[in-house]
């Protein structure tokens, strides 16, 4: 085989090589994108069927995840509140608040009504330990309802806790960390709903 050859032959595998890396690259491209996509769609479900599970049947009829407003805790943190109307009159709320657990943070949804009255509460996402500080699930019990119905200044602040804290809430055997935890999510999630209800009613329609 000639220099001239080898190099045409040299030149010809590089340029195959190319093509196909520049083939994989697309194929890869497009599947991730749909699967972005599809995991987005699937994230947008997940969270309408928990704003569900806040407020009672019926007491909405506007979409939330297109009618909400992002607003700003004390410590800068942004928080993302989903509206509820009925018939164009603002209901209610809902928004997400998070503490830290026994081992990592317990994320909760709540929900209110205009006068700040809790209509329910639901955990998102934790990692606290299985056959105890998982109980704050709905699915493992009703402890997690204990806070429907509940507001600030019933209980009172210095009631606002667990049992073993001198509050009302129960706390549960050998894991008073995880229901500490939520409490204190719940009680902050009030707090910021009565700090920021003029801005979060404020604007109707769309973000």
């Amino acid at each position: 085989m000639t220099l001239l050859e080898l190099r045409e032959k040299i030149g010809y595998h590089a340029l195959l090589l190319g093509a196909v890396a520049l083939a994989a690259s697309v194929t890869l491209a497009g599947v991730d994108g749909k699967t972005r996509s599809g995991i987005a769609a699937a994230e947008q479900r997940d969270l309408q069927q928990s704003l569900a599970q806040v407020l009672p049947e019926g007491f909405a009829d506007n979409d939330l995840l297109k009618d909400k407003v992002n607003l700003k805790r004390a410590d800068g943190s942004a928080v993302a509140v989903f509206r509820a109307r009925l018939k164009g009159e603002a209901k209610g709320a809902v928004f997400q608040m998070s503490a830290r657990g026994y081992a990592d943070e317990v994320v909760v949804l709540i929900g209110v009504d205009v006068g700040g009255r809790i209509l329910g509460v639901r955990v998102l996402k934790h990692k606290e330990t299985p056959g105890l500080g998982d109980k704050i699930e709905i699915a493992k019990g009703n402890w997690i309802r204990s806070f429907e119905g509940r507001s600030l200044g019933d209980p009172t602040a210095a009631r606002f806790g667990v049992k073993k804290d001198g509050g009302v809430f129960d706390q549960f055997a050998g894991a008073t960390i995880t229901p500490r935890a939520v409490v204190k999510a719940v009680r902050e999630g009030l707090q910021f709903f009565v700090a920021n209800q003029p801005a979060i009613f404020a604007v109707p329609g769309k973000e």
